[in-house]
């Protein structure tokens, strides 16, 4: 894309896209996936350069980007701290004209989401949010794509998030409030979600519950993370007390829709966060969730670089 052809979009929180445009980007996911099942050659993103800045390491989020950029036909630079720390060798500002320069994307996986919003505001190609302390809305987008694959419209449902109010809770926030679900929040005490970091201003599409049993009650999907995300290592001891009771196990399971599911989006701590047996169980998904990241990706590439395609 050059300056001018049209508005550029960036990524950087769910809340960045409207929810027509997610309906196209989950029929493009569909259409991006069966070709990929069915080996099909789909390049259309031929000549274009992906950049990819980690200031947080990552397995999935690397090889899905990277792997989808391959596929789509494109190539992918990969800078690491190592290579490019964000404000340290230059202004980030200066980094994003520089880096804008010379490549057609850029997926910048950081702490602090203001990092980010630096970049993208100096950038003169699309940024998408691999991972931020705030956000991580490709997560999210995989999350809601693989409940549609499974189970139809998520419009209307409820979501159970059980755990740290952290930046897939603030993301599921972000969602519901666009595309018409509920999501039902259980944290510890001292680890709530902040609306006000959410960004959400419907508080009719989230509800908070003391305990976490309650939150999972009649729930179509129930979905957690680690108690400890990458960042906060230090905390890790007084983190494994607080979170104890937020284990999702099977009686929550049971507790939830006959037909829901369960999602986490890995790494997981069998034992912790969520038992063996419901990671591992008829129940899970995430297996085909983690597959979808590099699924949607692909659409959401294909959509900030090239618009609506047809």
């Amino acid at each position: 894309m050059k300056p001018g052809d049209r508005l550029m979009k960036h990524f950087l929180q769910f809340k960045d896209l409207r929810a027509e445009e997610y309906g196209y980007l989950f029929e493009r996911t569909r259409i991006i996936k069966t070709r990929f099942k069915n080996y099909e050659r789909y390049q259309p993103l031929a000549d274009r350069t992906l950049a990819m800045i980690f200031e947080k390491a990552s397995t999935r989020t690397r090889v899905s980007f990277e792997a989808g950029m391959y596929q789509m036909g494109g190539s992918v630079v990969h800078l690491t701290t190592g290579d490019s720390q964000l404000g340290r060798a230059e202004p980030i500002e200066d980094s994003a004209r520089v880096i804008s320069r010379m490549v057609d994307l850029v997926m910048i996986r950081t702490y602090e989401q203001h990092k980010l919003e630096r970049f993208a505001a100096h950038s003169r190609v699309p940024v998408i949010n691999g991972l931020t302390n705030e956000y991580h809305p490709c997560q999210i987008l995989a999350d809601i794509y693989t409940y549609i694959e499974h189970r139809g419209s998520i419009a209307g449902k409820v979501v159970a998030w059980v755990g740290d109010g952290n930046n897939m809770a603030n993301t599921w926030l972000q969602a519901a409030e666009l595309l018409g679900f509920t999501v039902h929040v259980s944290t510890p005490a001292g680890y709530a979600v902040d609306p006000s970091v959410a960004g959400v201003r419907d508080s009719a599409c989230y509800r908070v519950f003391d305990h976490p049993m309650e939150a999972c009650a009649g729930a179509h999907l129930v979905t957690t993370d680690v108690w400890t995300s990458m960042g906060y290592e230090a905390e890790n001891e007084e983190r494994r007390k607080a979170f104890v009771d937020w284990c999702v196990d099977e009686d929550m399971m049971a507790a939830a829709a006959p037909d829901a599911l369960f999602m986490h989006c890995l790494p997981a701590h069998r034992g912790e966060e969520v038992a063996a047996e419901v990671i591992d169980g008829p129940q899970s998904v995430v297996w085909d969730e983690a597959e979808n990241r590099l699924h949607v990706q692909k659409a959401l590439m294909e959509y900030l670089l090239l618009g609506r395609i047809g």
